[in-house]
């Protein structure tokens, strides 16, 4: 009986949005936000009328546009690509259809490529990087606000990292200047 009532306080869905991300240094410079991906399932469990905790199961799209101008290259734009499998875990506190959310997450390194875009847009090159001069594993925290609606939700929320993206002493840690994931994410669910 007690597990029929906690099921019937969960609810499983599908989340779709878009990652505005960054890659945070001391003087981190806003023009260089890339947008990404940000896809896959929650579960939301009502422990109280007030209190809940939401997990999920995504794939996020991270990293950086930088911006070149010179002589022999023109001008363009380097996007950085970061491809997570990413796992947040939040407690949210409901008041009324709006709820606050927080947590910590983890996220696993699927795939880096940088991408050379031409001031025109046309792609010049797309060039996969060697993952292992990469953390694989990124960590951090999570903090937004979500709107409940029938059958979904709609929110906003800030990824902050904790961990450098490049290991120390590799091409990567050095090119990116002990570097750390940052993202504002936009979404909608849907309850299955």
């Amino acid at each position: 009986m007690l597990l029929m009532a906690s099921a019937a306080k969960a609810q499983t869905g599908f989340t779709v949005g878009a990652n505005i991300s960054n890659l945070y240094v001391d003087d981190v410079d806003d023009e260089n936000a890339k947008v990404g991906l940000n896809i896959g399932i929650y579960n939301r469990i009502k422990i109280t009328n007030f209190l809940g905790i939401q997990h999920e199961f995504l794939y996020a799209q991270k990293g950086a546009a930088l911006q070149y101008d010179n002589f022999l290259s023109g001008s363009g734009t380097y996007k950085y690509n970061l491809n997570y499998i990413k796992m947040p875990v939040m407690l949210s506190a409901n008041l009324g259809k709006l709820n606050l959310h927080a947590g910590p997450y983890v996220g696993f390194l699927a795939g880096v490529k940088i991408k050379d875009v031409d001031g025109d847009g046309s792609i010049n090159s797309i060039q996969e990087l060697d993952r292992d001069d990469f953390n694989t594993l990124d960590y951090g925290g999570v903090a937004g606000l979500g709107y409940d609606f029938d059958g979904g939700i709609l929110g906003v929320r800030y990824n902050y990292g904790f961990r450098e993206i490049g290991k120390s002493g590799s091409f990567a840690g050095e090119a990116t200047s002990e570097a750390k994931n940052s993202a504002l994410t936009v979404y909608i669910g849907f309850h299955f």
